[in-house]
């Protein structure tokens, strides 16, 4: 989980190709992120400045918009 000031980000518990948002210190959860074929299932995420990091199965992946949008990190 990352806490990304207003808001919790989390892999989905029930589909780790998911992302969840709560703005209410995690009473409720919505889907930030509906999962995709190309990025796969997320693994582990962190926070690195302005960037999410994830960890998928599809590999390292970035985000520069609090996990709304996934792009692949070249080698």
């Amino acid at each position: 989980m990352i806490n990304l000031g207003r808001e919790l980000l989390r892999i989905s518990p029930k589909d780790p190709k998911k992302l969840e948002f709560s703005t209410n210190h995690g009473r409720t959860w919505n889907t930030r992120y509906c999962g995709s074929s190309s990025v796969g299932e997320f693994i582990d995420m962190t926070e690195d400045g302005d960037e999410l990091l994830a960890n998928t199965s599809r590999g390292l992946f970035y985000s520069r918009n609090e996990g709304r949008v996934w792009n692949r990190r070249s080698r």
